[in-house]
């Protein structure tokens, strides 16, 4: 049997060996046969969804009180990591929508807020969540613009002028994942007035119905074509003040407060990763369904190459691992730094082991017929992708490591 994806399962909670167990499942007899279509197709994994919706996943991260399951982050991202595993198109695009009721559920109750706003965001979340739970709906958490929103390093372009009863959006998200799929979209933006900056932030459930909203843009690229992100549109869309994920200026306060959630697309490559590693394994043993059973596990070369293999997955991991153990509020600044590593090597390893699964299972694994040639596309996107990309986690990393907060550089006598 391939290992857990969490290396020894009896360090688990009972909770988190059930999720994990249910998204294995639902993998092995779903996900994992639909995944080659949906990426030949560059089509959104709807059934997936039905599997998702009928397991109960939609809301692992919604709060018990509001009928969810409760999950916390470090379940959270097993369990992505083990969708990842079997269809890594379907786990990054869950990740927009668990994300959304991450931010709305543990994180904002530990952000703080006056009790008005408190009462207020209580309100408000009842509502998304039971439309979750209740209803099946499922959000989006486009981010990118194209500029240094995304990055963390401006206010957001889309902007949310105040009128009677809520909010206009006008703006442009593009690689937004479940584009046309996704029943609400959780756009972030600025609050419309002179003078905004990030803290006039503005995290609203925008209705996919609603007018204003459009979907536009081809969607065929390289890896990850499953998640059919197109560009998301919306003008002078009216957005009530119910739709509020967060209220006014709390996602800056959030986001500063809890970055482990700008890593919450890394569990998908570790998925990845870990498939790589099972499929070469798999392949040399002669044990892929379909393949004739050919032995090629007794040349010294395969064995070297899976030990290597096998090595750098258990590295990835340990950091996986590791990250999702620190996740907290108010993290200090070595789990920050342990963080930019972790989610770099995640991205970076991923690739990393899909080239080398390739070179050692041989010519057969450039055919679409086997998993390797998607699983290989599909991990050279982690390291491209924003708020974090590989560049931009080794310059915070670079810097932190050097400078102490608020250090500038200065003559040295």
């Amino acid at each position: 049997m391939p290992m857990h994806i969490a290396g020894n399962p009896q360090q688990l909670t009972a909770q988190q060996r059930e999720l994990i167990d249910l998204a294995a499942t639902l993998g092995r007899e779903k996900f994992g046969p639909r995944a080659a279509r949906y990426d030949r197709d560059a089509t959104f994994p709807f059934e997936n969804y039905d599997d998702l919706r009928a397991a109960g996943l939609l809301g692992i991260c919604v709060p018990r009180a509001q009928g969810g399951l409760g999950a916390d982050f470090a379940t959270y991202v097993m369990v992505a990591a083990e969708i990842g595993r079997h269809c890594g198109a379907t786990a990054l695009s869950y990740n927009m929508h668990v994300s959304s009721t991450m931010w709305a559920g543990f994180i904002a109750d530990a952000l703080d807020m006056t009790p008005a706003q408190r009462a207020d965001h209580e309100a408000n979340r009842a509502l998304h969540f039971g439309r979750i739970v209740n209803e099946g709906k499922v959000y989006s958490q486009p981010f990118s613009e194209g500029g240094a929103a995304a990055a963390g390093k401006a206010p957001w372009g889309t902007l949310a002028r105040p009128v009677d009863g809520g909010f206009l959006v006008s703006g442009k998200k593009i690689f937004a994942s479940l584009a046309g799929a996704a029943d609400f979209y959780g756009v972030l933006c600025t609050l419309d007035r002179p003078g905004a900056t990030q803290r006039d932030s503005l995290y609203l459930a925008v209705a996919a119905q609603a007018a204003g909203v459009s979907v536009v843009g081809d969607w065929d690229p390289l890896g990850m074509r499953g998640t059919v992100s197109r560009t998301l549109l919306l003008a002078d869309v009216f957005v009530p003040h119910s739709a509020r994920l967060m209220p006014e200026g709390l996602y800056w306060q959030a986001a500063s407060r809890f970055p482990h959630m700008f890593a919450t697309l890394s569990p998908t490559y570790m998925g990845i990763a870990q498939a790589a590693y099972d499929f070469t394994v798999a392949y040399l043993r002669a044990e892929v369904p379909g393949m004739p059973k050919v032995l090629r596990r007794m040349y010294p070369t395969k064995q070297i190459a899976v030990a290597q293999m096998r090595v750098t997955l258990e590295q990835t991991r340990a950091l996986f691992l590791q990250n999702a153990r620190d996740a907290a509020v108010d993290p200090d600044k070595d789990t920050r730094m342990r963080l930019f590593a972790a989610h770099y090597t995640i991205m970076e390893n991923a690739a990393a082991l899909t080239s080398l699964a390739i070179r050692t299972c041989g010519g057969q694994s450039m055919l679409k017929t086997l998993p390797l040639e998607r699983l290989y596309r599909d991990s050279r996107c982690g390291s491209l992708m924003l708020p974090w990309t590989a560049e931009l986690c080794l310059d915070r990393l670079g810097r932190e490591c050097l400078y102490e907060a608020g250090e500038r550089d200065e003559a040295i006598e």
